[in-house]
């Protein structure tokens, strides 16, 4: 029996288990067989698999069969968690022997010991903060946390600052690894990793993959990656093999050395660098550098260079026989600092392949640079070395040529099994102005109210911008009596969780609420587009991917992502068989643009399609008296 035969059966038992009952996919049993023989073959397939498809034990289900060591790399945490704790538990279950599997994060995220020693004994050490941020009660906490937790994770903690962990954890520059660390072999951090080179299966987040691809020394080996969420992976992996330099990263490095060479001029000389350089970079903010830095900022950057030097030749002056926890701090200061210098000189000059620009925000601005294309690296470092399976509700038209991935990879399109013709309406405001028109905001604003009101609160609403939501959510909140909540108030686990407990609640929020928002039941009969999600025309980025497209640009960069983003957001409505609910696009270009509504449409579920907000407003409200 092939190991795509021995998955079905598996697939079949398992689904029996689903609390409840579980039910035959069709769209399941096919990427099963897809993924089956991906193991088999070492080989590559990609899988859009709409949403319900039970696209995770699709994937868990073979590889528990093939006796291989799987990576699974999400690109949010909501799914991490699902997959370690619901998923993979459930599946062991169902075996006769339980599934090794283990999550790894990046270091930082891990308590370091050795830090949090040197903080009980010398508190504030060379450190730029506040007097409270680590007073005695906040280190007893953490110390207890440290004899108590297995893990060291920070998401276990209930309460502590980005200001406090970053005062007791390290960085992945930093850390002098385990055989030069007195508390190498008490860390957490490489407690996780052992625990991860052991397990069978290994879920990591993305960002972490990302890296690893770039410099091929953080995971343990592993004969096969499945990439869940794979329409992030492009923006992904650009981010994580780019460079930057900010004025923070030097006052940071500057503070970490002040704490070993205290009679050093260095350090300050280093803090005045990051000043002359937050000058230089604060009048480009949003400036792309297609020729690398101008005169002026070159020159700053070669002083700054200089200046970062200098510090490390007097870190590296530190005599080899001085106590423990000095040269511990000395290791980590040379090492972070390093780095800094090695990507000062990575961005002194324009490279062709890569893209540079200064971003945001002003009092902290960043010069970055990063790879125009991602292709190339992933055929390199990781395709070529092991086989792989990307899969997500909504892929790349183009994904095969997009991520470079060989020409042999299997493509394989796998529905949706919601019945999104009964269940779902998608309603195109097509009498509003255009966007472009003063009008049009104001008009928007109304339809808001009317669409709100008719599902009796029961809305996610999602904005391009976030000026648009704010002034749609102070226009709603004085005008309907339910719960307004807005992107900003809270964190989105926080929101997320009033937003679903509280079921006449609304949940206003921007791009980062349009995908891995599960909400499920009445809590969510509307969601609201508020325009086409259209990629800024001045992202440095995307104006270089532009103009390597030439004619083609906008149907080769901007259409796909938009579709995808669509997709995405569309998404958030119905999320089980018995959800039911209108999605609102505000935006008439859905509707009249002949050149790319059915490019757009294409890539939506397929819901019953209105120009007549009267009938969404009559479903709407004929759920709110059923629920």
């Amino acid at each position: 029996m092939t190991i795509a035969e021995q998955s079905l059966e598996l697939l079949a038992q398992v689904t029996a288990g689903l609390p409840g009952g579980g039910e035959r996919r069709g769209g399941q049993d096919e990427m099963t067989v897809t993924v089956a023989d991906a193991l088999a073959s070492n080989g590559h397939a990609v899988v859009q698999a709409g949403t319900g498809t039970g696209k995770s034990l699709a994937y868990l289900v073979p590889i528990a069969l093939s006796g291989q060591k799987v990576v699974v790399a999400t690109a949010t945490k909501a799914l991490q968690d699902q997959l370690a704790d619901k998923d993979l538990p459930f599946l062991s279950s169902q075996l006769d022997e339980p599934i090794d599997f283990s999550v790894l994060k990046g270091r930082s995220n891990y308590l370091c010991l050795q830090r949090l020693n040197e903080a009980e004994s010398e508190p504030g050490l060379g450190l730029d903060l506040d007097d409270a941020a680590l007073d005695d009660e906040t280190l007893e906490n953490l110390r207890l946390f440290a004899e108590t937790s297995k893990s060291g994770d920070r998401s276990e903690l209930a309460d502590v600052s980005d200001r406090v962990w970053q005062q007791v954890s390290v960085s992945r520059q930093e850390c002098p690894g385990a055989n030069r660390c007195p508390e190498g072999e008490s860390c957490f951090a490489e407690k996780a990793w052992r625990r991860a080179a052991a397990a069978d299966v290994l879920i990591v987040n993305l960002y972490l993959y990302a890296i690893d691809v770039a410099i091929q020394c953080i995971l343990p080996d592993h004969d096969l990656v499945i990439i869940d969420e794979a329409h992030q992976l492009e923006d992904i992996v650009a981010n994580a093999t780019g460079r930057y330099l900010s004025p923070a990263r030097l006052v940071t490095a500057a503070a970490s050395s002040r704490a070993v060479i205290v009679d050093s001029e260095a350090p300050g000389e280093v803090e005045k660098a990051a000043t002359m350089l937050k000058n230089r970079l604060e009048t480009l903010v949003g400036s792309r550098l297609p020729k690398g830095p101008p005169d002026e900022l070159g020159r700053t950057l070669d002083l700054v260079s200089g200046r970062v030097a200098d510090l490390l030749n007097d870190l590296r002056a530190v005599p080899s026989d001085a106590p423990s926890d000095v040269l511990n701090r000395t290791i980590r200061a040379r090492q972070s600092i390093s780095s800094v210098l090695d990507d000062i000189s990575y961005l002194r000059w324009a490279v062709d392949d890569e893209v540079m620009w200064v971003d945001g925000p002003t009092h902290n601005p960043s010069l970055r640079s990063t790879p125009l294309a991602i292709d190339q690296i992933l055929a390199e470092n990781l395709w070529s070395q092991r086989g792989a399976v990307l899969t997500s509700a909504t892929m790349p038209l183009n994904a095969t040529s997009q991520f470079g991935l060989p020409s042999s990879t299997v493509e394989v399109g796998v529905g949706s099994p919601f019945d999104y013709e009964s269940n779902a309406l998608l309603y195109c405001a097509a009498d509003l102005p255009d966007p472009r028109n003063q009008q049009h905001r104001e008009s928007q604003l109304q339809e808001i109210e009317s669409l709100v009101s008719a599902a009796g609160g029961r809305t996610l609403a999602l904005f391009t911008s976030w000026g648009a939501m704010q002034q749609a959510a102070a226009h709603i909140e004085s005008r309907v009596p339910w719960t307004v909540l807005q992107q900003g108030e809270g964190s989105k686990a926080q929101l997320l969780k009033s937003f679903i407990e509280n079921e006449e609640t609304c949940l206003f929020a921007t791009m980062s609420f349009w995908q891995g928002i599960d909400a499920v039941g009445p809590t969510c009969n509307l969601v609201i587009i508020d325009r086409l999600p259209f990629p800024r025309p001045d992202e440095p980025l995307l104006q270089a991917r532009r103009e390597r497209a030439g004619a083609d640009a906008f149907r080769v960069v901007d259409l796909p992502r938009a579709a995808i983003m669509l997709a995405q957001g569309a998404g958030r409505l119905i999320r089980s068989a018995t959800d039911r609910g209108v999605v609102a696009v505000l935006d008439p270009r859905l509707a009249t643009s002949r050149s790319y509504r059915w490019a757009l449409l294409g890539a939506l579920p397929p819901m019953r399609r209105t120009k007549d907000r009267s009938k969404a407003e009559t479903l709407l409200r004929e759920l709110r008296r059923n629920q």
